[in-house]
């Protein structure tokens, strides 16, 4: 009797099988968080340190010197806000565009579902995401700033899937790229400095000029959505429903085709990889 092991349908995500093999998904992900801050003198601290020295930095030259708005709260939390979930998903595509090279050994001798692996890399980010927190309640203290609960208790959790959602959408959809393409891994770093731009992380969509720009602009960009319904509770502005609403349905409309192309290509990466 033969039996075949073979990935599920190209179309389907197959979430039956990702359960059976739940557990390596808390291995690969430990496995990250170990190696990214393995051989390193501050360690885990650097997960701190980099959004706080990025805000420093911003803070003095798009603040004091540009005099960039800050929708009516401290300009270092509100760039602090908005590097939080960049930073989720900036290490979450890095590390998952990179993901498959890098376990090309582990792809080659074994099988198992192969998306666990930029999942499971995506995932890690969320462990720097949870420490910054610490960070954002002592500037909360020291500008004394008013937050509101109710948003931050709907905001939090809504912000962080749109979040996730597009950051494995892209992820996915990069790792398998890269598998065929190595060019990819020269593009990532770039196409994530790009993008960094195009989100408000930096300033607040309302110094672009109202029409066409800015609504393309918070339409394809699901971030500028996350980030936006994140910051209100740290403002007087209430939540956009209807902006996180279509920054979620964009969201998964990435996730999705992430997902297919992932499936599509995943029978050739043993040969590839």
């Amino acid at each position: 009797m033969e039996y075949e092991i073979k990935p599920a349908h190209r179309l389907s995500l197959d979430i039956k099988e990702l359960w059976d093999f739940r557990e390596l998904f808390f291995f690969f992900t430990w496995r990250d968080i170990k190696i990214k801050y393995k051989q390193t003198f501050l360690g885990a601290l650097w997960a701190i340190l980099q959004p706080l020295m990025m805000m420093l930095v911003f803070t003095f030259f798009f603040n004091h010197a540009l005099n960039v708005p800050s929708e009516n709260m401290p300009y270092p939390i509100f760039v602090f806000s908005g590097l939080m979930l960049w930073n989720v998903f900036s290490s979450g595509i890095t590390n998952a565009g990179n993901s498959m090279v890098t376990n090309a050994n582990i792809i080659k001798k074994i099988y198992f579902p192969r998306l666990i692996i930029p999942v499971s890399a995506i995932l890690s980010s969320l462990v720097d995401y949870a420490m910054t927190f610490f960070i954002l309640i002592g500037l909360l203290l020291y500008y004394r700033t008013h937050f509101h609960f109710s948003n931050l208790l709907i905001g939090l959790p809504i912000s962080l899937i749109i979040t996730l959602f597009t950051t494995f959408g892209l992820g996915s959809f990069l790792a398998a790229l890269n598998v065929k393409y190595r060019d990819f891994r020269y593009v990532i770093p770039f196409f994530v400095q790009f993008l960094l731009f195009l989100t408000p992380v930096i300033y607040p969509v309302s110094i672009l000029p109202a029409g066409w720009i800015r609504e393309t602009l918070q339409l394809l960009n699901p971030l500028s959505g996350a980030i936006d319904t994140f910051r209100a509770a740290f403002s007087d502005n209430g939540i956009d429903f209807i902006l996180a609403g279509k920054s979620f349905i964009v969201s998964l409309l990435l996730s999705a085709l992430g997902v297919t192309y992932f499936r599509k290509t995943e029978y050739y990466f043993a040969d590839l990889a």
